[in-house]
């Protein structure tokens, strides 16, 4: 029997619109027929970002802790809700022996035909080359917004992060704007984070929500099949 294993708490909303999504595109009936998850809400990770820009904790232990555990809770493969912790991806996979399905990978593989696109993200997801370094290889180029404009995609996550209810005073529609001046029209929400803004805020568009991606490679991993989308 497969397992899958969340290496979650960055941060807990997150982990759950991973899980909540894994359960609503799944063709289930009934209850055994969802995918059996076992999940690490680990809240005590440190800032992925904070360590990239170089002003806090090497989160590195502490996501190679949460992958050992998971393997020995005898999961089949491990997925991270977590744009910017795909930052150490090589070593976490590098410290198990299981599979640890790499999010932006799944998201590089959406995007056929598409040679440029968007990326809404923290600074370490930025400042860390997540996206491109993952992008270059299928020939994907990446915009990113200027500094002022980095600052309020930070504003809008870390409100989330909070659980602030005033989300909607972060002017998140003036990146949106500088993409679609530049004549872009797909726009990856890489901060797990974004989707759920997005969602509460009503924004419509062209945008790929990589949380959902990664619910959708899941279930088709563990060989369920996949609706709704």
């Amino acid at each position: 029997m497969k397992i899958v294993g969340v290496l979650g708490g960055m941060g807990p909303l997150a982990t759950m619109d991973l899980c909540n999504k894994i359960i609503k595109y799944t063709d289930a009936k009934k209850d055994s027929d969802h995918v059996h998850t076992l999940i690490d809400n680990n809240t005590e990770i440190p800032d992925r970002t904070a360590y990239i820009l170089g002003k806090g904790e090497n989160p590195e232990k502490y996501l190679i802790d949460s992958a050992l555990k998971l393997e020995d809770m005898g999961v089949s493969f491990i997925v991270i809700p977590c744009n910017t912790a795909h930052y150490f991806y090589e070593k976490i996979q590098k410290s198990i022996k299981i599979p640890v399905v790499n999010m932006i990978d799944e998201v590089a593989k959406e995007l056929k035909d598409v040679k440029k696109v968007g990326l809404l993200a923290t600074k370490g997801t930025y400042s860390g080359h997540i996206y491109e370094d993952t992008f270059d290889k299928y020939g994907i180029k990446v915009e990113v917004p200027p500094m002022e404009l980095q600052e309020i995609v930070m504003e809008l996550i870390y409100r989330v992060k909070e659980g602030k209810d005033n989300i909607d005073e972060v002017d998140i529609d003036s990146v949106i704007e500088y993409f679609r001046k530049l004549g872009i029209d797909n726009i990856i929400l890489g901060c797990t984070e974004l989707p759920v803004a997005f969602e509460q805020l009503g924004i419509k568009g062209k945008f790929l929500d990589p949380t959902k991606i990664l619910a959708i490679s899941t279930i088709r991993l563990m060989g369920k099949r996949v609706v709704g989308v």
